[in-house]
Parts: C-alpha cells; sequence; structure tokens
C-alpha cells in the first residue's frame, strides 16, 4: 500500500541526481542511533515528544515497517557498512573480530579479520567517487580496514563544491540518566515484563534518551541549514538495533529488530509518506549510492527502497550469534503477519550467563523475580534453563509476541514453509553461522577470508550437509546422528557430538570416545562435553586441555562447555579456570572470573 505512492516522485527525483552534474552532486547523510526501538512520538509513543523527529518524518518519508538483520551493535554496523548480511560476510559474531593490540584477541588469525577484497564498504565506494567521508564518533564495525574517513567529525575540510557522505552515531538508548519531558502516568511497559518501580524507571529513562536524541539530531539538521547544504542533502534516520533490555537487544522478537527509519529528500520533497512494507537497514547503503549516482557493486545484498522497479520484500531475515562471551545461534524470519524464530541451540537459556547483560540492574532484578516465583510464564521465559527449538507468532493479532504457536496443529503447514523458507535463504545468502566460530575461523585463515569459504566448490555442499545434521540432532535420530559423527566435515561432527550430550544418547556414548582424539579441536570440545554430561567426568580433562589451544576460540568454547556442564567438576578443572583468568582472550578471562565467583574457587 505504503510503496505505491512513492513510485512515480522516486523517478523525478533520481533523474534529477542523473543530470546535474559533478558539482551538484547531492550530499548523503546518516544519522545512526543506538539502542533504541521506534518509540518517538510519530510512531504512536504518547510519553514523550520528539518534535524535531516528527517534523522530519512530516517533511519526508516514514517507515513503519523497517528491520535490522542484526539485533546488537557490531554486526549490525558490519551489515550497514558493507550492504550485506552479516552472516554473508562472516562479521556476525558480536565482538569475536576486534583488535585492539598484542594479546587482545585472536591475532594468530588477524588477517582472517580484515574485510576481503572482494567486499567494497560504503564509505570507499563513495570517497572513490569523489565524495568527502566523514563519521562522527564510531566505527564499531567486525573487521579493520583503515582510511574509510577523511575525518572523524563531519564535513569540515572538505573542498569548496565537494559533496560528502557524512554519518552521525548517535548515543540514543545507551545515554540514559535523565527522565525531563517523560510523563510517567502515559508509559506502557510490555506484557513480557514484570510492572514494577524499577522496570518502570529504567523505561523512563530510556523514553527520556529519546528527548535528547531529539536535540542532537536538531543540532546536526540546523548546521546543515546554517551552511546552505539542507537543500541539498538526503538525511537518513535509523537505530542499529532495539532497546537494550531483556527480550530487545541481542535478540530477534520485534523489540530488538524493529527499528525507525526516516528519510529527508531535499528541500523536503515527498513530505508526508508513510510506508509500510518491510525494508532492512541493508536497504539504505544501495539506496544511498543510487541516489548519488554511484554503481552498486554487485555483492551487495540490500535493495534500492525509492527504485522505480522496486517490488515489495515478502519476507526479512535477521539473526543473531555469539555476543561477547555467549555462544547462541538464532534466526528469523519475518513476513507482514507471521514470524518464524529458529534457536538452533534450543538446549540453553535465552538468558545464558552474560557479562553484559547480567551486570544490568533491569536483569539482575527480573532475575531475583523469577528465583523468587514473582514472574508470570511469560515474564519467565527468558530465564528457563532451555527454550523451544521453534517459535512461530501471529503478528497481527499477537504484536507483542507472547503465544508460541508452533505447536498448535493448525498451523502445521505454515510452520512448515517458514521452516523451509529459512533454510532455502541460508543456503542461497551462504550464511557463515552455521559453521561452528572455531572452525569457521580455520577455515576463514585457509583461505584468506570467511567469505571466501563459500566462494570455493569443494564448499558448494557445506552448508546443506550442516543443516542436514542439525535437523537429525534435533530430532535425536540416532542412527543419522551416529552417520554424522563419521562425517569428513568439523561442522557436521560437531553438531552430532553436540547433540550425543543434550539429547542423552547413551547408547552413542562410545563413538564420542574416539572423537576426543578427533583432529579438529572444537569437535574434541563438543565430544567432551558430551560425555561429561552422560555421566563421563573423566572427558572432563580434554576441556582442560583445550583451554589453551592455539585457536583461542576453542579455548572459549572448551571453558564454556565447563561453566555448561556445572560445579560438579568444580575439583577437576579449579587450577585450569585460575589460570584461565589471565588468559590472552577477553571473552576466555571472563568466564573464568564468572566461574570463580559463582562457584567460589
Amino acid at each position: 500500500m505504503g510503496i505505491q505512492i512513492v513510485i512515480t516522485f522516486i523517478g523525478v527525483v533520481f533523474t534529477s541526481v542523473c543530470v546535474c552534474g559533478a558539482a551538484a552532486r547531492p550530499n548523503i547523510v546518516w544519522i545512526c542511533i543506538e539502542d533504541a526501538s521506534p518509540h518517538l512520538s510519530c510512531y504512536g509513543e504518547t510519553a514523550i515528544k520528539t518534535p524535531v523527529l516528527d517534523l522530519l518524518a512530516a517533511e519526508g518519508i516514514k517507515f513503519t515497517q523497517a528491520f535490522v538483520t542484526a539485533p546488537v551493535c557490531s554486526t549490525s554496523r558490519s551489515a550497514m557498512v558493507t550492504g550485506m548480511y552479516q552472516m554473508t560476510t562472516g562479521f556476525h559474531h558480536h565482538r569475536s573480530q576486534r583488535f585492539s593490540g598484542k594479546g587482545s584477541g585472536n591475532t594468530l588469525y588477524y588477517e582472517s579479520y580484515k574485510v576481503p577484497k572482494e567486499i567494497l564498504t560504503v564509505p570507499e565506494l563513495f570517497k572513490q567517487a569523489g565524495y568527502f567521508t566523514s563519521n562522527s564518533r564510531k566505527t564499531d564495525y567486525n573487521f579493520e580496514r583503515n582510511g574509510l574517513y577523511h575525518s572523524q567529525t563531519d564535513w569540515e575540510g572538505r573542498r569548496a563544491g565537494q559533496p560528502f557522505f557524512a554519518q552521525f552515531q548517535l548515543k540514543g538508548g545507551k545515554s540514559r540518566g535523565s527522565r525531563a519531558g517523560v510523563d510517567h502516568r502515559r508509559m506502557k511497559i510490555p506484557p513480557y515484563y514484570a510492572d514494577t518501580e524499577l522496570m518502570r524507571d529504567d523505561w523512563a529513562t530510556y523514553l527520556g534518551s529519546w528527548v535528547e536524541t531529539d536535540r542532537d539530531v536538531q543540532k546536526i539538521l540546523d548546521q546543515l541549514k546554517a551552511e546552505g547544504e539542507l537543500g541539498n542533502t538526503y538525511v537518513f534516520v535509523w537505530t542499529d538495533h532495539g532497546v537494550s533490555h531483556i527480550r530487545g537487544k541481542q535478540f530477534l522478537y520485534d523489540e530488538g529488530i524493529h527499528v525507525p527509519l526516516i528519510v529527508r529528500f531535499p528541500n523536503g520533497q515527498k513530505a508526508g509518506t508513510i510506508r509500510t512494507d518491510q525494508v532492512t537497514h541493508i536497504d539504505i547503503p544501495v539506496t544511498s549510492l543510487t541516489l548519488a549516482g554511484i554503481e552498486v557493486p554487485p555483492t551487495m545484498q540490500g535493495r534500492d527502497i525509492f527504485s522505480e522497479h522496486y517490488v515489495e520484500q515478502e519476507q526479512i531475515v535477521s539473526g543473531r550469534d555469539r555476543c561477547d562471551e555467549t555462544v547462541d545461534f538464532i534466526r528469523c524470519v519475518r513476513t507482514r503477519k507471521l514470524k518464524y524464530i529458529r534457536n538452533f541451540l534450543s538446549d540453553v537459556s535465552h538468558m545464558q550467563p552474560s557479562q553484559y547483560k547480567d551486570g544490568k540492574n533491569i536483569v539482575v532484578h527480573a532475575r531475583r523475580l523469577f528465583e523468587e516465583g514473582k514472574l508470570d510464564e511469560l515474564q519467565s521465559r527468558p530465564f528457563l534453563p532451555t527454550r523451544p527449538a521453534e517459535e512461530l507468532y501471529d503478528l497481527e493479532n499477537d504484536p507483542f509476541e507472547t503465544q508460541n504457536l508452533a505447536g498448535d496443529p493448525t498451523y502445521a503447514s505454515v510452520l512448515e514453509t517458514l521452516r523451509g523458507r529459512l533454510k532455502q535463504w541460508m543456503i542461497e545468502n551462504k550464511d557463515l553461522g552455521l559453521i561452528p566460530e572455531p572452525i569457521l575461523e580455520d577455515k576463514g585463515r585457509q583461505y584468506g577470508s570467511k567469505y571466501a569459504i563459500m566462494l570455493q566448490h569443494e564448499n558448494r555442499d557445506l552448508l546443506k550437509d550442516i543443516l542436514v545434521a542439525i535437523d537429525a540432532c534435533e530430532s535425536g535420530d540416532e542412527g543419522r546422528i551416529k552417520s554424522c559423527l563419521g562425517s569428513p566435515e568439523p561442522s557436521v561432527r560437531y553438531w552430532a557430538a553436540r547433540a550425543v550430550g543434550s539429547k542423552k544418547l547413551l547408547a552413542l556414548s562410545a563413538p564420542l570416545e574416539a572423537m576426543l582424539k578427533d583432529r579438529d579441536g572444537t569437535v574434541r570440545v563438543a565430544a567432551a562435553q558430551s560425555l561429561v554430561q552422560l555421566g563421563d567426568l573423566a572427558a572432563v580433562r580434554i576441556l582442560v586441555k583445550e583451554i589453551e589451544n592455539g585457536n583461542l576460540l576453542v579455548g572459549m568454547y572448551a571453558i564454556r562447555a565447563i561453566e555448561a556442564v556445572g560445579p560438579q567438576v568444580r575439583a577437576e578443572t579449579n587450577a585450569a579456570i585460575q589460570k584461565a583468568t589471565k588468559s590472552h582472550y577477553e571473552f576466555t578471562r571472563r568466564i573464568a572470573n564468572r566461574l570463580v565467583k559463582t562457584w567460589k574457587l
């Protein structure tokens, strides 16, 4: 519906861009706000007023169904700056690929952390086209590449008449504290959170951050206007993901992936347009390049949302993978009416131990309420020890995603369809999340980059094979799992070995004994963890040994496996855990320090 009123106008605008000549090329400004969902007054929030953003929406195009492809900052921004899904490029693990000096990261694999030559980032493309490029504050990407920007402030220093591509990173929901301008009486706490004084106070500071952000946006617009550039500038405003809350940031419910998106055309053209079709934030790079008359590279997976040939996207896909020391693997397919979520690690809690989230007052508060039995069934779900492998929600009738329909026979055919769509999407878009991270690191080093893995002919069926193994593991099919244990592919062996313990398949414990000597460290860790889960505590010696594997990701998996099997192995692992508090890898240290505290070592 909303898309139809845009098409004829866009053709006029694009033509004007193409014929103006280099001197009149438009500027592109991105305003990306951290940790915030669409709680602006122009999106229906009544507890605050956001007059600047409301006016920007009135003067431009407001998208009501915009989403990010990753619900956490570095992965979302990595997708944003490449115009590609983070799962395709290999930038999908949050903070796994940061490098800030000797001993601070997985330095043995540093070269595979760089953006491969096949991928040109958005700033580079603008720079090659003669644009001045800048970024005001944050370049939180899961890769290293220098020289993306001329400066780190704004467009000051450009040549006379030189067009600019400027990014502004506003703290948004990360900058909490003020409650000024928040009408507490109008605040509505989502039903999946306990409506307590602490929760309401936290929500008020979050809404207050939108009031402050509104003023920050005004300063940027004032600068453009004062320099006479507003009339030649496309302004994009969105957030890097949803609000930082229990079900928001890091997760695939709409609170985590649904974001505002406002686009103001030069001179307020197409003012007041409302788009209700689904778009993603990786569409913004393609659209921005096209508006600037710059050729879009074939690697980019987003779409030009203002093209006269644009077709409404039937579905969007988003994914969450490892966040800091928390290993996870979740994908979702969202249509306008339904959302399918696949929890590939269904045997762990949504709120598995995490230094980042566990340090938040709201999480401490909610977890205490859970332990005291004061949360209802819906509010308790994130703290349960396991979760369903599949979730299905009717978004039209259940916008808060509270009633999981995956087990309802009425929706069996719908579930099968969306399940199939996700598998097809993962194969077609070369989703590297299917490959366990330590194995991904090894393969990335072998081929020069993680992105290059799926470009190799010998890996053409790799993702299909892994999905077959995962399906067998989830169903508990012992015959197929046993076959997968003998696969030549370490990723397949890993998933199979892991399933033996999580599904308590005692009949398959014998093959795991041999896998303790597997040539791949990640597989050895999975086999050892499963054996311990089946009662063979002696296998913990392998986990202790693998903490010091040369691939630091294997070491992190090993100590996380120790944490997962529990304090029953306290005596056997005490010395290794104490030593791991001095590990070169930050995230191994985090787990070790947590175990020292919680296990009272």
